[in-house]
C-alpha cells in the first residue's frame, strides 16, 4: 500500500501501481483465509498486527506526509520510508541463512522461493534504474545480493547431512540405552518376566 501511495504522489508509475494492487488483493485473500481458519489466539494476534501496521502505521504516514509536507518533498519522504521498509523485507531472510549455516540443512530455505525472489529483485532493480528512481533500485540490489547468497548456500548444503539429524540420532541412541531394563543376576529379560 505504501508503494501505491508513493507511485500516486510521484506520478508516471503505472506499473508500480498495477503490480502492488495485485499484491494487495492476493495478500488480502490470504489474510482473510488465515483469519477465518486460524485458532482464536492466532486470529487475535493477526488482527492486532493488521490494525497496528495498516490502520495506525499507514494512516499516520499518509496523514503526516499530507499535512506536513508538499510537492517533491512529500514523495521524497515517502520514497525513503518505502526504501527502509523494502530493506527490512530483504534483510529478514538473514535469519533463515543463519539457520541453514547452523544446521547445515536447506529444509528451511526452499530453492524455488529464493530463485523467484532473486529474479523479482533483478526486475525491480532494472525498473527503478530505467525510471531513474533510486528508491526502487537501491533496496533491490540488496535483495539480489541476498538472493544469490541463498542460492549459493542451497547448493553448498543441499547434499550435507544436517547437524540436527546427527544430534537427534545420538539422543535417540542414548535414550534407548537408558530405557533398557537392568536385570539382576545376569538373567535375561524374558526369564525375569516369566517368573
Amino acid at each position: 500500500m505504501l508503494w501505491i501511495y508513493y507511485a500516486l504522489i510521484k506520478g508516471n508509475c503505472m506499473l508500480l501501481i498495477t503490480i502492488n494492487s495485485v499484491g494487495i488483493v492476493i495478500q488480502s485473500f490470504y489474510l482473510c483465509v488465515f483469519v477465518i481458519y486460524a485458532p482464536a489466539k492466532a486470529r487475535m494476534e493477526c488482527l492486532k498486527l493488521i490494525t497496528l501496521f495498516i490502520v495506525v502505521g499507514f494512516g499516520l504516514i499518509i496523514l503526516l506526509t499530507m499535512f506536513l509536507t508538499e510537492g517533491v518533498k512529500r514523495w521524497t519522504i515517502v520514497g525513503w520510508i518505502c526504501l527502509i521498509f523494502s530493506l527490512c523485507v530483504f534483510v529478514a531472510p538473514l535469519g533463515v541463512v543463519r539457520q541453514v549455516i547452523k544446521t547445515k540443512s536447506v529444509a528451511y530455505m526452499p530453492i524455488l522461493l529464493s530463485i523467484a525472489l532473486t529474479i523479482s529483485a533483478v526486475m525491480w532493480f532494472f525498473y527503478g534504474l530505467l525510471l531513474g528512481d533510486f528508491n526502487i533500485a537501491i533496496p533491490n540490489t540488496l535483495g539480489f545480493t541476498f538472493g544469490i547468497i541463498q542460492i549459493i548456500l542451497y547448493f553448498v548444503y543441499k547434499n550435507k547431512k544436517p547437524v540436527i539429524d546427527e544430534k537427534i540420532t545420538e539422543f535417540k541412541e542414548k535414550m534407548s540405552e537408558m530405557d533398557e531394563p537392568k536385570v539382576p543376576n545376569g538373567k535375561d529379560r524374558n526369564t525375569v518376566d516369566m517368573v
